[in-house]
C-alpha cells in the first residue's frame, strides 16, 4: 500500500526551459552507453522523465558516415524532447557534425565533457577537455554558431582533486553561448566511486545564470529533494538509478509532487515492462542480438528480488523472446 507523507510538497520539481525547448519537468534521463538507446528512452519518458539524452556519439563518426552511429541517432516520436550528446575535441569537427545532422529530429545538442573512460580521455575528449578551458569555450562557441538548437554541456567537478574547476568551466560555457550545464559531482579520477560532491553543484549554480542540472547519487525522491535544498539547482539528471528502473521517474514525481513514499512497480508491472523493453530492442535490431542485449537489462530489472540470482544465471541461456517470457513466468511470477 502506498504511504501518504504528511509534509509540505517539494518545490524541486517544476517545468523548465532550455533555450527554446520546453520540458514538462526538470527530471532528465542522463546519457548512458548501452542503456539510453531507442528502445529504452521512450519507456522512461512514459514514466515521467522531462527529457531523455541519447547515448553519446562521436562527431568524427558522423562525418565518416558510420552506419552504427547513425543507427544510434534514431528517435521515437513519443520521446520528445530528446537530447543528442556528441563527443569530440576539435571545434570544427563538432560544428560540422552538428550541421550534418541538422535535419535529424532531436531537440537539444549536449557536449560530453564528463566521460571518464580511458580510451576517450586518452584521446583528449570527454572529461579531458576540462583541463583546457580555452578549448572548451571554442567548442561551445563553434557548436552554438553551427546550430539553431540549444547547446548544453555536461562535465564533472574537475579532472582530479587538484583541479576542481567546474565553476570556471561553467562560466566559460555560459559566456560561449551554452543554454544550460549539467554537473556530475565527481572528478574524472573518481570515475563512479565515492560520494558525489553536491557542494560543487551549489557553487556552479551560484556562478552562472543559465540552468544548472545536478547529477550524482540521485536514487529517489528524497535524494532529489535533498539535492535541491543543498544546491538550489534547476534540474536533475538521473543516471545509474534508471538502469532497469524506468519507474524511478514516477517515484520521484510521486514523492516530490504528491508526498507518496512508495510507488514501486508491482511484479506484474515489472514483467510487462521487461517484455515491452525486449520487444522494442528486437524491433530496433533482430531477435538474436536483441535478446542478448536484453540480458544485462533483465539483471538490472530484477535486482533485489528473492529469485534474482536464479534469474541472472538463467537469463544468459535465453535465446528467444519466448524463452524470456517463460523465464519471467518462473522467476518473477513465483516471487509472490
Amino acid at each position: 500500500m502506498k504511504e501518504d507523507l504528511k509534509k509540505t510538497m517539494s518545490n524541486a520539481i517544476h517545468p523548465i526551459q532550455i533555450g527554446n525547448v520546453k520540458l514538462k519537468n526538470n527530471l532528465v534521463l542522463a546519457p548512458m552507453a548501452g542503456v539510453t538507446d531507442l528502445a529504452y528512452r521512450p519507456l522512461c519518458m512514459e514514466m515521467g522523465a522531462g527529457m531523455s539524452v541519447m547515448e553519446m556519439v562521436s562527431a568524427k563518426a558522423i562525418l565518416y558516415n558510420n552506419k552504427k552511429t547513425f543507427d544510434m541517432l534514431r528517435v521515437d516520436e513519443s520521446e520528445h524532447p530528446v537530447s543528442l550528446q556528441l563527443f569530440g575535441s576539435e571545434p570544427e569537427v563538432l560544428a560540422e557534425a552538428a550541421k550534418r545532422i541538422e535535419e535529424w529530429p532531436f531537440d537539444v545538442i549536449d557536449i560530453n565533457m564528463g566521460c571518464p573512460v580511458p580510451k576517450v580521455v586518452n584521446n583528449g575528449e570527454g572529461s579531458a577537455l576540462m583541463k583546457n578551458p580555452i578549448l572548451v569555450g571554442q567548442i561551445v562557441e563553434a557548436l552554438v554558431k553551427a546550430t539553431d538548437r540549444p547547446v548544453t554541456v555536461k562535465f564533472r567537478t574537475g579532472f582530479d582533486e587538484e583541479h576542481l574547476n567546474a565553476c570556471e568551466i561553467a562560466h566559460v560555457c555560459e559566456e560561449s553561448g551554452a543554454s544550460a550545464v549539467a554537473v556530475h559531482g565527481r572528478t574524472r579520477e573518481q570515475m563512479y566511486m565515492g560520494e558525489a560532491d553536491w557542494d560543487m553543484i551549489r557553487r556552479v549554480k551560484e556562478t552562472v545564470s543559465i540552468p544548472v542540472f545536478g547529477n550524482g547519487d540521485l536514487r529517489s525522491g528524497k535524494d532529489v529533494e535533498k539535492m535541491y535544498k543543498e544546491t538550489n539547482c534547476d534540474g536533475f539528471l538521473i543516471a545509474r538509478a534508471a538502469r532497469g528502473n524506468p519507474w524511478v521517474f514516477r517515484e520521484i514525481l510521486d514523492y516530490c509532487e504528491k508526498g507518496i513514499l512508495d510507488s514501486r512497480p508491482t511484479l506484474e508491472e515489472m514483467r510487462d515492462m521487461i517484455l515491452r523493453h525486449a520487444s522494442r530492442i528486437i524491433e530496433s535490431r533482430d531477435e538474436f542480438s536483441g535478446i542478448r542485449e536484453m540480458r544485462k537489462h533483465v539483471a538490472w530489472y530484477t535486482a533485489g528480488l528473492r529469485n534474482s540470482t536464479y534469474i541472472r544465471r538463467e537469463v544468459n541461456k535465453v535465446e528467444s523472446f519466448k524463452d524470456l517470457e517463460e523465464l519471467l513466468e518462473r522467476g518473477i511470477a513465483h516471487e509472490s
